[in-house]
């Protein structure tokens, strides 16, 4: 079954097409060999912006997780032994709190249909009823709608594929940081998790580095997406910690 040939997600991949297309022509004059990049730059931008009160939102989770640690902890040193009873009291105090432990994958939930537009904007070949113009578009030479994997598959140039590999080491380190960032941020309060619910948390820590696989086997366009939503999640998240707090 095609997605993409679902009439309400076929309207929207024609927008987007209409609007990337019309932004790219926009900045071509201004800067003609990086247009279609830095047009894919501008979009994550305006999405991110959009998403601000997510983060917002996904930020005072984490203060409010990091207030109910030293409450976590008693429960821990009083339930330890009773991981049934000890999953239902801390869930308990979450939801008496008003607080969701998983408040972070908020904005990654909202950027999935998003990322699977710029996805289908770069792999069809027409798009409502047309060819797509999007296919031609390249960035630094690269076609946005080629990956790593196929680039390496088809014996790539070389030139090309230093192109691919700055942008996932880019994401990587960015990837890092932020791993480390929140781990150092929660603190205790990532440690004192239920037992349960600490596997998940463990899990969705490291979705970051998942993102450089990603980013290798999706098209160039949306992995320059995945780049700079990385970078901006960091540091907004930063930023975001020090003026809530």
């Amino acid at each position: 079954m095609n997605l993409y040939a679902f009439p309400p997600i076929a309207a929207a991949l024609d927008a987007a097409h209409s609007a990337i297309t019309w932004l790219i022509a926009a900045l071509e004059p201004l800067v003609p060999a990086g247009a279609a990049g830095l047009a894919i730059v501008l979009v994550t931008v305006l999405i991110r912006t959009a998403l601000i009160p997510a983060s917002v939102s996904t930020v005072r989770g984490e203060i409010a997780r990091r207030r109910l640690a030293p409450q976590i902890a008693r429960l821990r040193k009083r339930y330890g032994k009773q991981p049934e009873m000890l999953q239902r009291k801390t869930m308990e105090l979450y939801s008496n709190e008003k607080v969701s432990p998983f408040a972070g994958i908020l904005p990654l939930l909202i950027q999935a249909p998003v990322l699977s537009l710029l996805y289908g904007l770069f792999v069809l070949t027409t798009i409502g009823g047309h060819a797509n113009a999007l296919l031609a578009e390249t960035f630094l030479g690269v076609p946005l709608g080629t990956s790593l994997v196929s680039a390496i598959g088809t014996g790539g140039d070389p030139a090309q594929i230093a192109v691919y590999a700055v942008l996932l080491l880019a994401i990587g380190v960015v990837a890092w940081f932020s791993r480390r960032a929140t781990a150092s941020y929660l603190g205790e309060s990532a440690v004192d998790t239920p037992p349960g619910m600490q596997r998940l948390s463990g899990i969705f820590s490291w979705l970051p580095f998942l993102t450089v696989v990603f980013a290798a086997i999706v098209p160039l366009a949306a992995a320059i997406y995945l780049a700079v939503t990385t970078t901006w999640t960091l540091v907004e998240r930063q930023l975001l910690r020090r003026a809530l707090a």
